[in-house]
């Protein structure tokens, strides 16, 4: 018999251990494991070995491998310290250990539990195991959560590398001190800006001079990276500008939870609103003085009043890219006249070739266009057809809700079967080719339930992505129809976003490009 052994230690571990107690380092388990099989006169046929991963990270390369091994029947057994090593999860539980590693034909063990699949009498054992390892995940994420609350509460820094103008204070855990090199870069953003100049001419300004951007110098300073720098990755933009600008950080006020994560199983992390943010004051030196901040959040309003006051503000707002480098291009106003140009040629000559176009024009071409799809694809009948209109919106949220419980009640009973089917095979009620026979319809069917139950899903996910923009979409056309008069609602419900490019000297044309939402 051969047997893979798994081992898996986290950073969790190491923080529980003391100084002189090391019997959950890697080694240990290794040496464990290895007498275990020795004594079973099992023949190893692979260490795997996971180190500094946590329980529920998917993405463990060696657990990985060792599943694809297993899929391959390169060896008999997967043996573990304790089921916890393999995984936390009860859901990983139930789809690998009962399910596809009996498919397999491999036996799942770790010694210190007792888990074992060739023993029918410990399965509850084993899934009660998975379920306190599960309620253990989400004890731990609460706890965690309520640790690093605690901390931002009282001041303390909790971020993995400081804000660009600090560094972490080596003689005080949670206390950040100022980085004068990068200081400096700061306090010359925030003196530029109030002298007048603009968030695009001080990127470009940083830019000529070589003076690596944020994420550039903490790479530099070997702080923290994992990838080396793409081509534009190293140049200053418009938003870190903005953000450096807006941050009051700067003036020695910490500001932290601004972003959580989903669920505990999850590591995407989504904005919080401002008020469950957490500001402690004068917690670290100020870089910038109150009132150069106070005067620089004066010419933030003034200037946004200029530029995002009327109807015609927020018209194309994020809607607009650049056709060359793909980033989102800004709108300015000179002498009343309003244009649109590419943010990436104004911080860097050389990383695009730029975009310029007026707004009246960029208005002028999205009315025609959409003035022509209409006439030439759909009739006014067709396209109140063709897109959910508002006042349907309820109907047709709650048929996607009943496809996708009639999606899932079909995978669970042919799921259901199929354990059966193998239940019977191995009781001896059934052969291996009459078990193959009888089950290969069943997966084949559960397949498609899948994939229709996957396509159903994505459809209400788009469905709710555009939910609040859900207004009477019959409305809107008759508008647009009557009138050829832009608004945002119209522009938000028929358009995902515009591509401009640069004026051809010879044909003086702007290449725009609509890419439409249906």
């Amino acid at each position: 018999m051969k047997v893979a052994i798994y081992c898996r230690l986290s950073e969790e571990d190491r923080n529980k251990q003391n100084k002189t107690d090391d019997s959950e380092s890697i080694q240990n388990q290794k040496s464990l494991l290895l007498q275990h099989a020795i004594s079973k006169g099992w023949e190893v046929y692979n260490i795997y070995s996971d180190d500094d991963y946590a329980g529920a990270d998917r993405k463990r390369p060696e657990f990985n491998k060792l599943l694809v091994d297993a899929q391959n029947k390169k060896f008999d057994i997967i043996l573990c310290k304790t089921q916890s090593r393999f995984t936390r999860e009860l859901e990983i539980v139930e789809k690998y250990i009962h399910g596809l590693f009996p498919l397999w034909g491999i036996r799942f063990v770790s010694i210190v539990d007792n888990a074992d699949t060739d023993s029918k009498g410990n399965k509850k054992a084993r899934q009660i195991n998975g379920l306190i390892n599960e309620w253990y995940l989400e004890d731990l994420s609460d706890n965690i959560k309520s640790v690093f609350k605690n901390k931002m509460a009282q001041g303390h820094y909790i971020g993995s590398t400081a804000l660009y103008g600090y560094r972490k204070d080596p003689d005080k855990k949670g206390h950040l001190i100022i980085d004068n090199d990068a200081a400096e870069v700061v306090r010359e953003v925030f003196n530029l800006f109030d002298q007048g100049y603009g968030k695009e001419v001080i990127a470009r300004m940083l830019n000529e001079r070589k003076i690596p951007n944020p994420t550039e110098y903490k790479r530099q300073k070997g702080i923290s990276y994992k990838t080396p720098p793409h081509k534009n990755g190293t140049l200053w933009k418009y938003f870190a500008i903005s953000n450096m600008l807006n941050n009051p950080m700067y003036i020695g006020h910490m500001v932290q939870g601004r972003y959580g994560s989903v669920c505990y199983k999850s590591k995407i992390n989504k904005p919080k609103p401002k008020k469950d943010w957490i500001i402690v004051e004068n917690t670290h030196e100020p870089i910038i003085d109150t009132e150069l901040w106070e005067r620089v959040q004066l010419k933030i309003k003034s200037r946004f009043r200029l530029f995002h006051t009327g109807n015609e503000g927020g018209l194309f707002s994020r809607k607009i890219k650049c056709i060359n480098c793909g980033y989102n291009v800004r709108m300015g106003k000179t002498r009343d006249i309003k244009y649109f140009k590419c943010a990436t040629r104004r911080i860097s000559k050389d990383a695009c070739e730029g975009s310029f176009i007026s707004f009246d024009k960029v208005s002028r071409v999205v009315t025609e266009q959409i003035n022509e799809f209409i006439q030439l694809y759909l009739d006014k009948n067709q396209l109140e057809k063709s897109i959910v209109l508002g006042s349907n919106s309820r109907n047709r949220e709650k048929q996607l809700d009943e496809q996708i419980r009639a999606y899932e009640i079909k995978v669970a009973d042919y799921t259901k079967a199929i354990n059966e089917a193998y239940f019977d095979k191995s009781r001896g009620l059934i052969d291996e080719d009459e078990f193959i026979a009888m089950t290969k319809d069943y997966r084949e069917q559960k397949n498609m339930y899948l994939k229709m139950l996957e396509e159903t899903k994505n459809q209400k996910k788009s469905f709710e992505d555009k939910k609040d923009l859900l207004v009477d979409k019959k409305q809107v056309i008759d508008e647009f129809l009557d009138t050829k008069q832009l608004n945002r609602i119209m522009i938000d419900t028929l358009i995902d976003h515009i591509k401009i490019g640069k004026n051809n000297r010879v044909t003086k044309e702007h290449p725009i490009e609509i890419c439409w939402n249906f």
